[in-house]
Parts: structure tokens; sequence; C-alpha cells
């Protein structure tokens, strides 16, 4: 990611349908007060006593961000997700539940994390991301080797990273590619470990709809 890149894109629709008046309204007064930063930031400088810092890339419609926050007021969530829709989604869930201990990036993760210090996040979801299944456009997966390095460099020693998806060639693509990486390890150990849902995952409504080619199927990575 510090590699120089084209302009920052999310394939896809940035919007794909009327956004209702109240998310509207929402987009326009509380999106301002709680969106991240444009420059380069510390997130600890936004919430200094903050226990820990996660992030979850491409939270969807948010409801899993605001189920983590809502469980752990002492930790700061930043959000990132191009989509309109999902942004508006995303702030009504905060606004119904009063969560004050969220930000959101509306736009390409890569920003977000090419403006974080390095070792500054201690936590990372990418939950059912796009698995662009066909081969001609893989390479719009968001798992790449580049990613993996931007990931590395703005996760603590010891920092955990949380992959889930419902489509099997995706679950291979990422096992293998942070596999290659020196920077994380991968400690499951058992076939539950991968199989079935952690303790701490919180369900969504998109998840349950069974998109994919298989069951869910949850990779667990600790930065070196």
């Amino acid at each position: 990611m510090s590699e120089p890149h084209g302009p920052l894109r999310s394939y896809g629709r940035l919007k794909s349908r009327p956004i209702k008046p109240r998310q509207a309204a929402l987009m326009d007064t509380l999106l301002p007060q709680i969106r991240a930063p444009a420059e380069p930031f510390d997130p600890r400088a936004l919430e200094p006593d903050a226990a820990e810092v996660w992030i979850e890339i491409g939270f969807g419609g948010g409801e899993h961000m605001a189920a983590q926050a809502a469980r752990r007021p002492d930790v700061l969530v930043i959000g990132a997700e191009p989509f309109l829709n999902g942004v508006a989604s995303a702030v009504r869930h905060l606004d119904e539940q009063g969560l004050s201990n969220v930000r959101i990036h509306d736009g390409d993760a890569r920003a977000l994390l090419e403006r974080l210090p390095e070792g500054s996040v201690d936590r990372v979801f990418i939950l059912f991301p796009d698995p662009w299944p066909k081969a001609r456009h893989h390479k719009r997966r968001l798992i790449q080797p580049d990613a993996i390095e931007a990931l590395a460099r703005v996760l603590k020693p010891g920092g955990r990273l949380r992959f889930a998806s419902d489509w099997a060639d995706y679950v291979d693509w990422t096992l293998e590619r942070f596999l290659a990486s020196p920077h994380f390890a991968w400690p499951a150990e058992r076939p539950d470990d991968w199989r079935r849902a952690p303790a701490d995952h919180v369900t969504t409504r998109y998840e349950e709809k069974r998109l994919g080619d298989c069951a869910p199927v949850f990779l667990d990575f600790v930065r070196r």
C-alpha cells in the first residue's frame, strides 16, 4: 500500500438504491461528527482512554460493527466502507444504540490504512468481502499481497485479524497469501477452529443469506 497505485477505487456501485430520509438526515448531521480524519492521524488522539483500537474493513450495513462497539464501549472501532447505502445503514445503527466509540471512513480502506501510524491497531475484521468469483476478476479481491503488507504495518505485534467468507475459493486464496507472509501466523489446530464461528462473532443478516458456495469459514490470524 505504500507503493504508488492508481486512483483509489472500490469496484461496483457506490450507491444501489435511494437512501431513506432518516438515514439521509443522519448522513448530513451525525456522519460529519464521527468521520475519521482525512489526514494522517493517531487513533489514540480520537479516544485517549480507549483500551484498544479495532478496524472493520467493509462493514456492509454496520450490524457487526455496531454490535462489537456496544459490547466493548472501552474500544475505539473504526469502520471503512465505500458504499453509501452501507454507511447510511451504519449511522442509523449507531444513532439508535447511542454509540459514541465508532468512527467511520466512508471510502476505500486503503486510504484509511495509509493514514494510520505503524502499530496503532489491535484488531482487524474483514468479514464476507466481495469474493469476485470469476478468475478474471480475482485482481479485484481485497486480499492481495500489498494489502497484507499494509495490514501488517498498522497492526501491533500480537494483534489479531479475522477474515470470514462463505466462498471456498476465496478462503483458500486468503489462507495461501497470509501463510506466505512473514508477518502473520495462523494458530488454528483443529477443524472447529475455522468451521465454527468464534465465541465473539456477531452473525449478520447478510451472513444468514448464505450467498456463497460453502458454510462460513473463519480464519483468525495473529501479527507476529
